[in-house]
């Protein structure tokens, strides 16, 4: 799907319906045949612009030409019935004369924000502002997330307590696995707001140099968090790890217990119920309540000695 959209004298993005100067087109699974017509329209590589519809696209800086491409990597939330699962999608910039393209292969709040004007100071008139605008945002989304992984975490902390089970170990995995996506991605983006700020790619403002100096800010900002989000993830999945399997042994060591206690009265009433001669007890009718009584009082003995072992 092919979106235009151009700021207008008033500062706000509005959508277009053909091309005019200074456009924003934005392409979201593109067809084959709508990079065809951006790319002869624009005079663009249709070579660089394919590149971007793979998934495993790594951020990067690539010069063409006239043509600049930056990829960055954005966070985003898949939806399972079970659990939420965070991943990263790579979104291309390019920058061409007159007109500034991005593709990506999903609908990100983040080009929502963009296109609904909720992105301090982006302007498609500056080209050289856009993509820093873009990777400052992304970078909030970062953090936004990374704040949901850790009350995630201190979520589950009290269920692993009583947990038995690995099922919310399982889920600890899970956010383990997202952290490593971010830390990678937000490693990657870092490298790319590096040759940014050399100067050599794009020629920057003062202004536009603090925006950079922002994004970079924010950017190692959520690189830190998820590092020490994931230690501490490491950290707890390591001890509740042994909380579990100490919880496991202690129900067994109770079952043993009272498997123990139960079978006391169980062997009385297996010996009175033998078909041998039991003497004057056989014809006692208080007999039964004797039986009953010492069973119980056996039973009562071995909980003793098995709470002074602390064994119950």
């Amino acid at each position: 799907m092919k979106s235009i959209y151009k700021t207008n004298i008033h500062g706000r993005l509005e959508q277009l319906q053909e091309y005019t100067e200074n456009n924003w087109v934005h392409l979201l699974k593109p067809t084959e045949e709508e990079i065809d017509e951006v790319s002869s329209s624009f005079h663009v590589s249709k070579k660089l612009m394919m590149k971007l519809l793979d998934d495993a696209e790594l951020p990067r800086i690539e010069k063409r030409g006239k043509d600049l491409l930056i990829v960055i990597d954005v966070p985003y939330i898949v939806n399972t019935k079970k659990r939420k699962k965070y991943r990263v999608m790579p979104l291309g910039i390019i920058l061409s004369k007159g007109v500034i393209i991005t593709i990506s292969n999903l609908d990100h709040p983040l080009l929502k924000d963009a296109k609904e004007g909720h992105i301090r100071h982006l302007s498609t008139l500056d080209q050289h502002s856009f993509p820093i605008q873009l990777i400052g945002k992304s970078a909030d989304y970062y953090l936004k997330y990374l704040t949901e992984v850790y009350e995630d975490i201190r979520g589950k902390e009290q269920v692993l307590v009583r947990s038995t089970n690995n099922k919310e170990l399982v889920h600890m995995l899970t956010l383990e696995k997202s952290l490593v996506y971010f830390i990678t991605s937000l490693k990657a983006n870092d490298v790319v707001l590096e040759k940014l700020a050399t100067g050599s790619i794009l020629t920057l403002s003062d202004v536009e140099k603090e925006w950079l100096n922002d994004a970079r800010i924010e950017n190692k900002q959520g690189l830190e968090m998820a590092n020490m989000y994931r230690e501490i993830l490491d950290s707890t999945m390591d001890t509740y790890g042994t909380i579990i399997s100490n919880n496991l042994n202690d129900v067994m060591k109770f079952l043993t217990s009272i498997t123990l206690v139960i079978s006391i009265p169980t062997m009385i009433a297996s010996f009175m119920g033998m078909n041998v001669p039991l003497g004057r007890l056989a014809f006692d009718p208080s007999a039964f309540f004797f039986i009953i009584g010492v069973s119980v009082i056996l039973s009562i003995i071995i909980v003793i000695l098995l709470r002074k072992k602390d064994l119950l």
